[in-house]
């Protein structure tokens, strides 16, 4: 006798099938999907256990994702309320960071030599601004700057541009001011070509990542600035450190790095930088670039210069470090600089080969995703550039040489009290308590030696009326962290006097200072 269940199962198919034939195209469905699993058993178990798996999830039951939810009455919602601790938006100040907040200089009005300050309401001589050769308000060049950087010619500029490009180079931010800038940079510098960058402080950042990728070589100097150590850590290359401006230990690097490299099995093509600074904001002295030069020949390297301190300020015509050491600029790979310094301006720019140019106007991340800087600063710096290129340009960086030594050699006569690393000829000067100083008085925290020098800074602030300014830092992510200094910025907007006065009164303020530790 058949099984009925049986019977009707087969009938239940037979159904089906019929059914599925009725279908147009369905012999062709059908005999496709015999010829696809003929030779390939693993599919039809793969697609069985998927049809399998879809049947069981469609007739499972439905659960809810609130199951477990716990409710809580009116009273016990509020009794949490009251017990709950919000974690603070920031960390609490410390100490120091509260002091600096409260002895911060606010300044009221334009900026200038003697600006007047929100706390005295007085006007202090200024030593902490990088208005190197004085283009802002400055007396001496006015009847220059009339030729050069007139009222009339940045209103016009304003008038014809607007305010801002509104735009990225790339789209519709480029103006022919731009490109005229561009051209003066590298006429300037002497080199085929150059691009101009909205930040200052992103510019150098922006070209060491636009070349230097993950497996590059980079053997940058430990006295760097903040900027540049931002570069090479975006850069995600192999980063070598060696001592500040210590030559031996960056050729005994060089030479142990071409060991590696040559006893490595996978002799990968890598692209190898040298990066330092021509004029070191950290410490106001000079790397040798003759010596680095040498060096770069020698075990083929590129050179990457941030020149954002020295631009404008050393050589005879303010050309920077090239100038310096007189060697072509051409031959230094990247030079970066800053235009917010000495051009009292905004923005930054790289000169070198048209090839490495034309590169960071596709991969330079600053360039590419800002919007170019306002027409007005690159007409200023353009004009900026025509007064260092003129003779007035050279007398205004000699005098600027002369305040500097002026400075320099009050604060050498007392070595018993002040510390300074910064060189000859150098607008920027550090100024440090001494190590000997310190271990006959008593050890200092790094926070005391900060506070020590604040004590300083107020104090020639309100008996002698000088504006200056301890070295600030991002201090959580400094990789090579400097010790506390008060850095001072010589300009030309003082007179030779004004400068050797309040060297004195500094001088003396360190003196007084140490004094009261013993």
């Amino acid at each position: 006798m058949d099984n009925p269940v049986l019977s009707a199962l087969n009938s239940t198919l037979a159904t089906v099938a019929r059914g599925f034939q009725a279908v147009p195209g369905s012999a062709i469905a059908i005999d496709y999907i015999k010829n696809s699993y003929q030779n390939d058993p693993f599919r039809v178990v793969l697609e069985l256990g998927l049809a399998v798996y879809a049947v069981k999830y469609m007739l499972s039951k439905k659960y809810s994702i609130d199951q477990n939810n716990v409710q809580l009455t009116e009273k016990e919602i509020d009794e949490l309320v009251a017990e709950w601790q919000p974690e603070p938006l920031v960390q609490p100040l410390s100490e120091i960071q509260r002091m600096e907040l409260e002895k911060a200089q606010v300044v009221v009005g334009a900026q200038g030599p003697k600006p007047k300050v929100l706390s005295s309401g007085k006007n202090l001589l200024n030593l902490a601004s990088s208005n190197y050769l004085g283009y802002i308000t400055n007396e001496d060049i006015k009847p220059y700057l009339h030729t050069y950087v007139s009222q009339q010619k940045a209103i016009a500029t304003l008038h014809n541009y607007g305010v801002g490009s509104c735009g990225p180079p790339g789209f519709y931010g480029t103006l022919d001011v731009h490109i005229q800038l561009e051209k003066d940079i590298a006429r300037f510098l002497g080199t085929e070509s150059s691009i101009i960058y909205a930040q200052g402080f992103s510019t150098i950042s922006s070209v060491i990542a636009a070349f230097s990728k993950r497996g590059d070589i980079i053997v940058a100097d430990d006295g760097s600035n903040f900027a540049v150590q931002k570069g090479t850590q975006i850069s995600r290359s192999n980063i070598k450190w060696f001592k500040h401006n210590d030559m031996a230990d960056l050729e005994r690097l060089l030479e142990s790095l071409q060991k590696e490299m040559s006893s490595s099995k996978k002799r990968s093509l890598t692209r190898r930088f040298i990066v330092t600074e021509g004029l070191f904001q950290n410490y106001g002295d000079m790397a040798p670039l003759d010596k680095i030069m040498e060096l770069k020949h020698k075990y083929k390297y590129r050179i990457i210069l941030d020149e954002s301190n020295s631009f404008g300020v050393l050589g005879k015509t303010g050309r920077g470090l090239t100038e310096v050491f007189n060697i072509p600029a051409k031959e230094v790979d990247m030079i970066v600089g800053s235009m917010a310094n000495t051009l009292s301006a905004n923005g930054g720019f790289c000169a070198g080969a048209k090839e490495v140019i034309d590169h960071q106007r596709l991969s330079g991340q600053a360039f590419v995703f800002s919007a170019s800087i306002p027409a007005m600063l690159a007409v200023c710096a353009s004009e900026a550039i025509k007064i260092l290129e003129t003779k007035q340009g050279e007398k205004l960086l000699k005098q600027l040489q002369e305040n500097a030594a002026a400075f320099r050699a009050v604060m050498q006569s007392a070595p018993q009290w002040i510390e300074m690393s910064s060189d000859a000829g150098s607008p920027i000067l550090h100024l440090r308590l001494p190590q000997s100083a310190l271990v006959t008085t008593s050890v200092l925290t790094r926070d005391e030696e900060k506070m020590l020098l604040q004590d300083i800074v107020d104090e020639v602030a309100i008996k002698d009326g000088l504006l200056i300014t301890r070295a600030k830092y991002v201090e959580s992510q400094e990789l090579h962290l400097p010790r506390p200094s008060i850095r001072i910025s010589i300009c030309i907007s003082h007179s030779k006097k004004e400068v050797e006065k309040a060297a004195q009164a500094i001088k003396a303020s360190f003196g007084k200072a140490l004094s009261r530790r013993k």
